[in-house]
Formats: structure tokens, sequence, C-alpha cells
């Protein structure tokens, strides 16, 4: 099939749009820049902008399938510019391609789409979106999720996974800056250390993708629904970001703050960075970083191995070794 992948040059993206050419598909490319990388796989680029119904429209052209994988991320900015991108950008991308006949359309979402105040412990889909948001990311992604999956039919298949914490080789997010961080002595540990979280390596997270792609079919129970995916276990948080410090001849972290300070941290540094309009910059803490850092949030992947037969190729250990 010829598909397009948006942000085929990101981390997510190049291992979904490789693993696609390897199995015979035409690859098309779909972000603001070219990515020199895509060339050795023969992965043309269409240059444009999410929030351009014209320019996706032209990328479009005899398109048959779309991942959708590129998205505004991040703890902290403007609400603007996360609703721009990920939810007015992959409305434009359902809406262009009902139009134009694409057949099917799988979307990358994230957990965070549930995640509230609360710990979340072996959850399954069933989970309901929360009534408040801690950040604007995660609240477009939820929007942009929900339309996705409401656009579903018998001649426009859609689903939507929810990859969490992606790591591996070529990571230019979570590795780079706990690294940065623990050199700096700016990284402490919150809570007590011992929650559990889940996580997923970049080759895993790409093979569910095409596993749920090859499952999308009229009348299959993938058609509309959405997943989350992640390791063989859920990993205790502080261990593994020790062993990833550990890999990268970085400073384990020892020092620790409890989640009540770092919390109470977070709201303060909000309400500052707020009031003197301070987007541009992340602050150190803010509440929802302090909830991830201190709270278990892992969840069932049975409806995922139940559905599209998902299965870990890299174990945790061996996805280490990666690094």
């Amino acid at each position: 099939m010829k598909i397009l992948v948006t942000g085929a040059g990101g981390f997510l993206g190049f291992e979904i749009a490789k693993k696609l050419v390897q199995e015979g598909h035409e690859v098309i490319n779909f972000s603001r820049s070219h990515h020199t990388k895509l060339d050795q796989y023969k992965i043309k680029t269409v240059q444009g902008d999410l929030r351009k119904y014209s320019n996706i429209e032209k990328a479009l052209i005899g398109v048959e399938a779309i991942f959708h994988v590129a998205a505004l991320a991040g703890v902290w900015g403007k609400k603007e510019d996360f609703f721009g991108i990920n939810y007015d950008g992959t409305k434009n991308l359902v809406d262009a391609a009902t139009k134009l006949g694409v057949k099917k359309f799988v979307y990358t979402s994230t957990p965070s789409v549930v995640f509230g105040h609360e710990p979340l412990i072996g959850v399954d889909e069933k989970t309901k979106y929360p009534d408040h948001f801690y950040t604007f990311y995660a609240e477009s992604k939820s929007l942009a999720e929900k339309y996705v999956l409401a656009a579903n039919s018998s001649s426009f298949l859609t689903c939507a996974l929810r990859p969490h914490l992606i790591w591996g080789p070529g990571d230019p997010h979570i590795v780079p800056r706990l690294v940065e961080r623990a050199h700096a002595k700016k990284l402490k540990m919150v809570g007590d250390g011992e929650n559990l979280v889940d996580v997923i390596h970049v080759v895993n997270a790409a093979n569910a993708h095409v596993l749920a792609f090859k499952n999308l079919e009229v009348g299959s129970p993938v058609a509309g629904s959405a997943y989350f995916i992640g390791q063989e276990r859920p990993v205790k948080l502080w261990t593994f970001i020790n062993q990833i410090l550990e890999q990268k001849k970085a400073p384990k972290i020892s020092s620790r703050v409890s989640f009540k300070v770092a919390y109470g941290m977070g709201a303060i540094l909000e309400g500052i960075y707020k009031t003197f309009g301070l987007y541009h910059k992340e602050p150190l803490m803010t509440r929802f970083v302090a909830m991830q850092l201190a709270h278990s949030h892992y969840f069932s992947q049975e409806k995922a191995k139940k559905d599209f037969g998902y299965q870990v190729q890299l174990t945790v250990e061996e996805g280490l070794k990666t690094l």
C-alpha cells in the first residue's frame, strides 16, 4: 500500500516507517522538514503543516493508509500551540482522509489521555477520561483520540495506540534529559521510589502499530478501539532510571524529595510562570511531573494481545543493552 506517516523523521515515526518499507509498502513522510536518514529507505517527504488543511490534501494524493505519529509533546507551553497541532492537525488529517478515500488510520495516542490525580494500577481501556487535565498536551491528545475513534466506519477504519514512555537508541527526549539532569545534579527521586510504571522500547512500540494496522479490518475489534501498549511488565521507575544512567555512564540518583514537596513546588512554579507568561521555558517542576515521578501508572495489555496479537520483541533487559 501507499502509506503516509506523519513525523516519519521522528523517534517512533522513523521506526514505524522503516518497518513498513521492509514489509514492502511505499512510505511517504509528512513533516515540516526533510530528514536525510529517510533517504536510505527511499522515503520521500511532503513538507507541510498539520494546521493547514491544503497542505494535507496535497500530501494524501493516492494514499491508502495513514499512521499519524507526529505531535507536539511536553508538559508546559501555550494552549493554542498544543491544540493547534494535536487536535486541529489531527482533525484536518481525518477530515481530508475521509474526503479522499483513505482506507485506514492508525493514531499514536498516549496514556496521558486518562491521567487524572490518582495512581493508575493495572487499569484497562475501560478507564474513562478524567474530568481535569494537568497538561494541555494530555487534553489535546484526548480530544484528538476521541475524534479519530468517532470517525471509524466500514469505509474508514481507525484505531488508537497508547505507548507509554518510549525509549531506545536514538531517543531524543527521555534518556538525554535524564542524563543531562543527572550530570547537572538537578535530578532527585520523587516519593518513596517504589512506584511502578509502564515503559516501552521503540522497537516494541513500532511493532504494535504495524500489528494493529494489519488487523484493522471491517468487523475486527481493532476498528474504533484504543489500546495501551508497554513492556512485558511494569518497572520500578527509579530503579529503571538508574539502570539507564548506569548504561550512559552518568551518576545515579540517590537524593530524594517527598511527593508533597515536589507537588507543592510544581503548583507554585506553574503559578509564577503563568503570571509572567513564561511559556517558552519549562518550569523545573510541575504538578503533572511530580505525579508522574511519584505515582504508579501501568496498564493491562490483554486487549492488545487478544485483538491483534501484540507481544514484546525486546525485553526490558535486552532493550537496556541497546542503549
